[in-house]
């Protein structure tokens, strides 16, 4: 038994609990997305094994449980469930025991949510028939078997649970659906369901695009803008949420032990290309960006996102972060970088956002073309004034109330200064520039450990926090 949680102690124990009581259940692992609750304390306390995701995501989740799993079946249950009924469990894996099936997805008795009707199920019934009868396409509750999931792509985000279901038909599997009554679930908010649709019409439409069942290159026009809204200043300040502490953290050298740009360009073979492009006298930013993402044309995206995820992370990171957002602070990554990149290391250690500049992709290989995120402009869209400030004075002119009444901003080099100037709480992480050393003001640390004792205490308690977006 496998339950991804993420700020689900209202029900968490419960879930546990009601696992561990059915005779079909061998063993309860918990898989932490860096709870900022009591969730992994709660589940643990119920009797669960728990562990902290790799990554955030529920998908992340997921596998890491398969891969600490010791059982041959493997049932998935979501943590935020009520109304669960006795033998829940033994009924979900009785098709597999009987030799009936190999994946079993569950039904109950609500009908599907807004976007299982209104996206899911009428990209099914087009793109993949075989599977559209099947009454909640997008719910959580799975079992099957070890050998099937081992083989099957578990996605970051809201399109796990459909990219699985997909994958098992086209793998072969015999699958098989169970009413399991009916049982209680938290709604997602509206700008969630957005996302949520996104992501689910993404994986249906590249199974579907796999399995020669698409040939509409608008398609993936459309898949490429939907990753880029995800880098919107917009997007990120919908999901503040009343938070009025803020903490921003530069990327490379400050939560990186490394430069991202130099590890691509080690993997790609193009080191000594890039050398004379890094921080040239006479280059604007924008210039330099511009130039070096034109080094990297012709490189798939699967290779940035490879890198992004090796990409060696500072000591205590993660601690610091969750303590911060435990602490009610909204956690955010904002780099010179690529949001391609900047995004895997914002979920890597559990932040709420990424924002960083864009690279163009066509069919998944990179083009060379870069846009400037425009929340790195100043007001009037100038280039020639892209700084990490204008982020953090977006966030202060955010008209949604409450207003941001305090920020923290850590950072490494001088183009970190502007941000580090702007915030109430300047850090600088082991400096690369002296010139850091010496402004007024900023606190010179060595690591994440030594920030561990300047985390303040929450203002008030902890009110639910809304799950990450993956």
């Amino acid at each position: 038994m496998v339950i991804p949680a993420l700020n689900e102690a209202r029900r968490i124990a419960d879930v546990v609990r009601h696992a561990l009581a059915d005779p079909a259940t061998a063993e309860v692992i918990v898989v932490d997305d860096s709870s900022i609750d009591a969730t992994a304390e709660l589940a643990r306390d119920a009797g669960a094994r728990v562990i902290l995701s790799s990554m955030l995501g529920k998908g992340p989740s997921m596998r890491d449980g398969l891969e600490l799993a010791r059982e041959e079946l493997i049932v998935y249950l979501d943590g935020d469930l009520a109304g669960l009924r006795p033998g829940l469990i033994s009924d979900l894996c009785r098709p597999l025991l009987r030799g009936e099936a190999d994946f079993v997805k569950a039904c109950f008795g609500r009908s599907g949510g807004r976007v299982t009707e209104l996206t899911a199920k009428p990209m099914l019934k087009v793109f993949f028939p075989e599977v559209a009868h099947f009454a909640q396409p997008l719910g959580g509750i799975i079992a099957a078997r070890r050998s099937l999931l081992h083989s099957l792509r578990f996605e970051d985000g809201y399109g796990v649970d459909i990219g699985l279901l997909i994958g098992a038909a086209r793998a072969g599997a015999r699958l098989a659906e169970v009413d399991i009554g009916s049982l209680e679930n938290d709604s997602q908010p509206l700008h969630d369901l957005t996302m949520m649709a996104n992501e689910v019409s993404r994986v249906i439409y590249a199974h579907a695009r796999q399995t020669g069942r698409l040939h509409v290159e608008q398609v993936v026009a459309m898949n490429e803008m939907q990753r880029q809204a995800a880098a919107s200043i917009e997007l990120v300040l919908s999901r503040r949420r009343g938070r009025q502490r803020l903490l921003l953290l530069d990327m490379d050298g400050t939560l990186t032990t490394s430069r991202f740009v130099v590890d691509l360009a080690l993997s790609t073979g193009r080191e000594a290309r890039l050398q004379p492009l890094l921080d040239h006298p006479n280059d604007d930013a924008a210039t330099r960006s511009q130039r070096i993402a034109e080094l990297f044309r012709f490189v798939h995206r699967e290779e940035f996102e490879r890198v992004a995820r090796q990409t060696e992370l500072r000591p205590d990171a993660i601690e610091f972060i969750n303590r911060m957002r435990r602490a009610g602070f909204m956690v955010g990554v904002v780099s010179d970088s690529w949001f391609v990149a900047a995004d895997i290391i914002r979920r890597r250690v559990f932040a709420d956002f990424a924002l960083a500049h864009l690279l163009q992709f066509d069919n998944d290989v990179c083009t060379g073309v870069l846009r400037l995120n425009p929340a790195f402009l100043d007001a009037a869209g100038a280039q020639i004034s892209v700084c990490k400030s204008h982020v953090l004075r977006r966030f202060r002119a955010d008209t949604q109330p409450p207003a941001v009444t305090e920020c923290w901003a850590i950072g490494d080099n001088l183009n970190d200064l502007g941000m580090l100037t702007a915030a109430d709480r300047p850090l600088a992480m082991a400096p690369r520039s002296p010139i850091l050393s010496q402004v007024p003001g900023v606190t010179i640390v060595s690591s994440f450990a030594e920030l561990l004792a300047l985390v303040p205490a929450p203002r008030a308690p902890l009110a639910p926090v809304p799950a990450l977006p993956s």
